[in-house]
């Protein structure tokens, strides 16, 4: 072969040596993170949520505690699929920040605990395309968890009160096929907002060796964005703080949805994505953790 031969085939075979790596390196993440004991277990947990809910309402539906509860909880006896939405619901508050917020403080603060970071900066391999890695195994552990308990509630729903035509919040029944789409769409609302936390865990986890002082900055931030939400005095900010557009899912059982409401979330959870996503990949990319 000529050396112009190899000065043309060069840059073809350079990418594809890339992307494999990145590839490996991807499904390597993966597996840590969705075959970690831990992690299973914290999945394990929110699945029961739906559970236990249906296992409860079942008992007491014909009683006089029967059709009362919170939020779309009155809802479930009447239809499974509702089981769903208010799993949801009552998870959205504390458990589901809660376990999103273990994986994504973990994602670089535990590599670094254990060493094992060190090691795979030695190696080479690009901090950019490391921690690009390590965020979408936050992102797809946090797709996991949102999508357990809809799985475990759509199944518990069905078995125990059966799916019919929904009646949505203006009291407008629409068809099983109609009221599946837009019980998915809360599902996939509930996940994109969880996006902006894992940029905020993971930026913490890029500051400490400390996987438990990421952990629990997450979710604190969670917690006070949540406070703060409660506050007339603060109404000029609230609608950018992170949990602000949360409950928003509810505008998808409404007879005519309005998609300014459902992007409004979306916007605040990307720009949540940008700032704290920035701000890890600028800390990762100059920090000294080879030493």
């Amino acid at each position: 072969m000529s050396p112009a031969d190899t000065a043309v085939r060069a840059p073809d075979v350079a990418p594809a040596h890339v992307r494999g790596a990145f590839g490996r390196l991807l499904r390597a993440e993966l597996r840590l993170v969705l075959g970690r004991r831990r992690n299973i277990v914290l999945l394990v947990g929110l699945a029961l949520v739906p559970l236990l809910l249906g296992l409860v309402l079942w008992f007491t539906q014909d009683t006089a505690l029967g059709g009362q509860g919170p939020g779309f909880v009155a809802r479930v006896t009447g239809n499974g699929l509702f089981l769903v939405v208010a799993a949801l619901f009552l998870c959205l508050p504390f458990l589901l920040p809660l376990t999103i917020g273990i994986a994504s403080g973990d994602a670089i603060a535990g590599e670094a605990a254990t060493g094992t970071l060190r090691y795979l900066l030695v190696v080479p391999v690009d901090r950019t395309r490391l921690l690009v890695v390590k965020a979408a195994g936050a992102l797809a552990f946090a797709a996991a968890a949102v999508l357990a308990i809809a799985l475990v509630g759509l199944v518990a729903g069905w078995a125990l009160f059966g799916v019919g035509e929904v009646t949505l919040l203006s009291g407008t029944t629409v068809p099983v096929a109609d009221g599946v789409l837009r019980v998915a769409g809360i599902v996939a609302y509930v996940g994109l907002s969880m996006t902006g936390l894992v940029a905020v865990g993971l930026f913490f986890s890029t500051l400490t060796e400390v996987p438990v002082g990421a952990m629990a900055a997450t979710v604190v931030v969670a917690v006070v964005s949540a406070v703060l939400d409660t506050l007339p005095q603060l109404a000029a900010i609230r609608p950018g703080l992170l949990t602000h557009h949360w409950f928003d899912f509810a505008e998808l059982l409404r007879l005519s949805p309005d998609p300014g409401v459902l992007a409004q979330g979306m916007y605040v959870q990307a720009a949540w994505v940008v700032v704290f996503g920035s701000l890890a990949w600028a800390r990762f990319t100059t920090a000294d953790v080879t030493s």
